[in-house]
């Protein structure tokens, strides 16, 4: 990792696609099995993401790029025939770039960790709500690190191009998407705009 992004070379971002790939037909079939229409498709397909080579401090960190642009019109063109896009981007800016472009209600990270800690040492400093003023204060101060840097400033640039909330969720937890949404204070942490409406008081 060089400032909390990962250094990809060009074997391993073969095996992600691949096994990206197999997860993203496994998704399909799940969803298949439930009686809706999916669709499996990569960033790729369609030319829906145009991507920029991305430096790190000014340092090349092998095959990692920066969304510049999105077509939708995929997407589109599957939602109107009534089939559920399940999308293989390989990275989670990517996804963050995607919500934006089709004005996304929610965006969830499933991750293997709780959410953002006030402190991370302190598992019990987990923070249920964040605005992104707050979760500037946090980037600032230096406690956030690793590979929730870049994720928390995705979240917050997708929050500011019109995405409702951002949910940060321990994928590890049974159902942990629908004990995020459908209970006030959730299990994870929600990143909102400064001006959204609270359901849990962080106090932080």
């Amino acid at each position: 990792f060089f400032n909390g992004l990962r250094v990809t070379d060009e074997p391993t971002m073969e095996i992600a696609e691949m096994v990206l790939n197999k997860v993203n037909k496994s998704l399909v079939s799940m969803i298949e099995e439930l009686g809706v229409k999916a669709c499996g498709i990569s960033g790729k397909d369609g030319g829906m993401l145009k991507v920029d080579k991305k430096l790190s401090g000014g340092e090349d960190i092998g095959y990692v790029g920066e969304v510049k642009e999105v077509d939708t019109t995929l997407l589109h063109t599957l939602l109107k025939d009534d089939f559920l896009p399940v999308i293989c981007p390989i990275g989670y800016d990517a996804a963050c770039a995607i919500a934006r472009a089709v004005n996304a209600e929610k965006l969830a990270f499933l991750t293997d960790i709780e959410g953002v800690y006030r402190d991370y040492n302190d598992k019990s400093s987990l923070i249920s709500e964040l605005s992104t003023d707050e979760a500037r204060e946090l980037l600032a101060g230096g406690t956030i690190g690793g590979g929730m840097l870049p994720k928390l400033n995705n979240c917050i640039d997708a929050i500011e191009h019109g995405v409702s909330r951002v949910h940060i969720l321990d994928g590890r937890i049974p159902h942990c998407l629908l004990l995020e949404i459908f209970t006030n204070k959730g299990i994870g942490t929600a990143i909102l705009s400064n001006e959204a409406e609270r359901f849990y008081d962080t106090n932080i």
